[in-house]
């Protein structure tokens, strides 16, 4: 049995499988992209894929700070496209 890789979502601090979080990265050209993969390059944050966490996030500006880079606005919009209601 293998063992299920754990990641916090940098918003709530709680712990989930790497399955229900959304990466989101700051590539080393400086830009904000979602990673569906998870392998992209570069400095990554995990955000759950609740509604109310990803509000939180923009309200906050907490990715901006995880990140060290504005995040625009189109990237929470396609996370809010990606979360369970």
């Amino acid at each position: 049995m293998r063992k299920v890789p754990m990641r916090k979502c940098v918003v709530t601090q709680e712990r989930f499988p790497k399955n229900e979080l959304i990466r989101i990265v700051r590539t080393p050209q400086q830009t904000v992209e979602i990673d569906p993969t998870g392998k992209r390059n570069g400095h990554g944050a995990y955000v759950s894929k609740r509604k109310e966490t990803i509000e939180k996030a923009k309200k906050t500006h907490k990715l901006d700070k995880v990140l060290e880079i504005h995040v625009p606005d189109e990237i929470y919009e396609e996370l809010m496209e990606l979360v369970h209601e």
